[in-house]
């Protein structure tokens, strides 16, 4: 995952609200988000074929969601270390406490955001330190390189059209956010918010865009493989409920 968007508003009606975008080889295959972890069955995420874990997920009852994004300082994981895909999703089970279910010496560097409908953390991992941070309300960009200081007033200021989204296609629900996508042209630099750098016969692109806006028990998921590709494309929505939502 290379760029993440979260507006964190507590007490309002969906107080986590996402744009996720994952940059990634464009010949790693991946599953569309579900429900693929039998022993977390309320969590739904894209799957990564490799390893088996996520880069974005939520836990549908709890409405907490978790994302991790690659940094460049340690790139590679020493033999036998976790995969960073496991973070996610022990991010949605554990929340702040994920630190105590996974070592994480030997992994390759990270940055990991977890949401909860009352608390918003960020954690950094160099390849050596591990640093937690907790945020207040507001809208926060996190790349590579962890929180950045800059940002399009079209994402500082988007936000979900709540009266669209029970109903409403994705350019209505998420119209700062879609107009920022579709206007950015893919980047050669890998930290750009849309990626398309070549690398020998492959390239490494965004892949995958997710928008989401969640309260515990629903979930509204918009998403759209290769997002640079084609800026008339419609977007797939899901819209997910579980008790009390």
């Amino acid at each position: 995952m290379c760029t993440v968007v979260c507006r964190f508003a507590p007490g309002e009606q969906f107080p986590v609200q996402m744009l996720a975008l994952r940059d990634e080889l464009a010949t790693r295959a991946f599953d569309l988000p579900d429900f693929w972890w039998p022993d977390q069955p309320d969590v739904i995420g894209g799957r990564d074929r490799v390893a088996g874990g996520s880069w974005c997920v939520t836990s549908v009852p709890d409405g907490v969601t978790a994302v991790v994004l690659n940094r460049p300082d340690k790139r590679d994981a020493d033999p036998g270390a976790p995969s960073r895909g496991v973070l996610p999703l022990l991010g949605v089970q554990y929340r702040s406490s994920w630190t105590e279910h996974v070592r994480t010496d030997g992994m390759a560097s990270f940055n990991l955001v977890v949401a909860t409908p009352d608390e918003l953390q960020w954690w950094e991992f160099y390849g050596t330190t591990l640093l937690g941070h907790r945020l207040g309300a507001g809208t926060y960009k996190f790349t590579p390189r962890g929180l950045a200081e800059d940002m399009d007033p079209r994402l500082a200021g988007g936000r979900a059209v709540e009266a669209e989204v029970e109903a409403g296609a994705t350019p209505a629900v998420w119209p700062e956010w879609l107009d920022v996508v579709r206007s950015t042209a893919p980047s050669a630099d890998p930290a750009g918010f849309i990626v398309r750098v070549p690398i020998e016969g492959n390239s490494y692109e965004t892949v995958f865009g997710q928008f989401l806006a969640t309260r515990p028990g629903r979930l509204r998921l918009d998403y759209l493989t290769e997002p640079a590709n084609g800026t008339d494309r419609d977007w797939t929505t899901q819209q997910l409920m579980r008790p009390g939502g």
